[in-house]
């Protein structure tokens, strides 16, 4: 295969060598899926990196050879970047495993130009399997969402599908041969499609998405609105959103992903970007700590748009040291999405 002239650059395909295009999505040689999604299943993954000093020397039995900290892996800690989109989920420093999950992918279409896709998921704690629950619903809609992308199917109608997608990963993962469990796995659930023109965001439960910028006339912004019981005290008037929080059922979510959702309809929007920014996912491990929009932007801002994975380390980072309470999963896509290739990295 050769490329046109003026259209996409040539590469290589990774698995045998034969030459494809940036809007290629599988080799026509071989059959490889040249981008496929990246998943926080903790499996895979380029080696392991310190997270206290970057080191990359790590020791057979995990720990730094250059600070001696433990270096977790698995789920307990993972890290993506796409170049376009990276992310980190984190287990925090309180909860014996990471209920949060995260799945990435990219695209470059003839079509529409490069897009990403990001889901964040969140399980529920007090459901059977939360961690199964939400790597099975992140798995499943970025699958749907990507070959929506790919297809050029219509994303606000690819968004619902991929809930649906996701609920009955979910589900599929409470069917014993009996009846169905008093507390079926269930889990938060936020997505996005980002392209050149605008977001598609669809979400069910507490986790968010956010616009990130500081320039004029493109403030930063909270895009999503919580399906929980501190969200219906302040839309209620009886409570201010700080208070809410601190109540007993602050965080007792309302709409989730699961058998047991009597309202499977979930969120819908389309959300334009004023300008450059960057578009964050992230579950309530990170925004409990830091609610608001603009100081979310202080602390991503200017290197999100430049270098997502660091700038998602740093609000990472931020959550643990601000106590680290809950699983914490943070996702950053720099707005305009690049139409460059650029070095896939993973670490566990």
């Amino acid at each position: 295969m050769t490329a046109d002239a003026a259209g996409p650059a040539p590469t290589v395909c990774f698995a045998c060598g034969e030459p494809v295009v940036a809007t290629d999505s599988f080799c026509e040689s071989c059959g490889a899926e040249l981008a496929p999604l990246e998943v926080s299943d903790g499996r895979g993954g380029a080696s392991p990196v310190c997270e206290s000093c970057s080191s990359a020397h790590i020791s057979p039995d995990g720990y730094c050879e250059s600070c001696g900290q433990k270096v977790r892996s698995g789920r307990d800690h993972q890290e993506a970047d796409l170049g376009k989109v990276a992310g980190v989920t984190d287990r925090g420093l309180r909860h014996h495993r990471n209920e949060d999950a995260m799945a990435l992918g990219t695209a470059n279409t003839a079509a529409a130009g490069p897009a990403v896709v990001a889901v964040v998921c969140d399980g529920v704690s007090s459901s059977a399997q939360p961690d199964e629950a939400s790597l099975a619903a992140a798995q499943a809609a970025a699958g749907v969402l990507l070959a929506a992308v790919r297809t050029g199917r219509d994303l606000l109608e690819a968004a619902p599908a991929a809930v649906r997608a996701a609920a009955e990963a979910v589900a599929g993962l409470g069917r014993p041969a009996g009846p169905l469990l008093a507390d079926p796995p269930s889990s938060t659930f936020v997505s996005a499609v980002l392209t050149s023109e605008a977001a598609i965001l669809c979400w069910l439960g507490d986790s968010r998405a956010y616009w990130l910028a500081t320039g004029p006339g493109s403030a930063a912004q909270q895009l999503t609105k919580d399906d929980s019981v501190a969200q219906e005290l302040v839309a209620a008037g009886l409570l201010s959103e700080a208070d809410a929080l601190a109540s007993a059922q602050g965080h007792v979510v309302t709409r989730w992903i699961g058998a047991d959702l009597t309202n499977p309809e979930p969120h819908v929007m389309r959300f334009e970007p004023p300008g450059p920014g960057a578009l964050l996912l992230c579950s309530d491990g990170l925004w409990n700590y830091e609610p608001a929009a603009a100081k979310l932007a202080e602390l991503a801002l200017p290197a999100a748009l430049t270098d997502p994975l660091g700038a998602a380390r740093t609000l990472t980072s931020f959550a643990l040291d601000a106590g680290g309470m809950d699983n914490i999963t943070v996702v950053l896509a720099p707005f305009p999405v690049s139409a460059d290739p650029m070095p896939r990295r993973r670490q566990r």
